[in-house]
């Protein structure tokens, strides 16, 4: 897997990412069998950067790539996610350790 520079960090990433929104299952049933082989094979085959979003499946997403994490040994991926559009009010005070985390 080719890799690249991500921006200015100096890390690096594969060029090919897993995106997450499928596994989420907001558009049709997705086994979590199914999801946690599908992340599996694309870290298996050298991807190192996963995206998501809380908004994936409601968070689902983001627990199925944790728990594929957790059972692997080895390098972590870089997980780059999105955050905040299910914050209520839209409000800058939202955006807090306690709802980000």
């Amino acid at each position: 897997m080719h890799q690249r520079r991500f921006g200015r960090t100096g890390w690096q990433v594969s060029e090919i990412g897993f995106g997450s929104w499928a596994i989420g299952a907001d558009w049709g049933d997705v086994e979590e069998k199914d999801a946690i082989a599908a992340l599996n094979a694309a870290l298996d085959s050298g991807v190192t950067i996963i995206d998501t979003a809380d908004v994936y499946g409601d968070g689902r997403a983001e627990k199925l790539i944790a728990k594929t994490l957790k059972g692997r040994g080895g390098a972590r991926p870089m997980v780059a996610t999105k955050a905040g559009k299910r914050l209520n009010p839209h409000v800058a005070s939202g955006y807090n350790r306690q709802n980000l985390t």
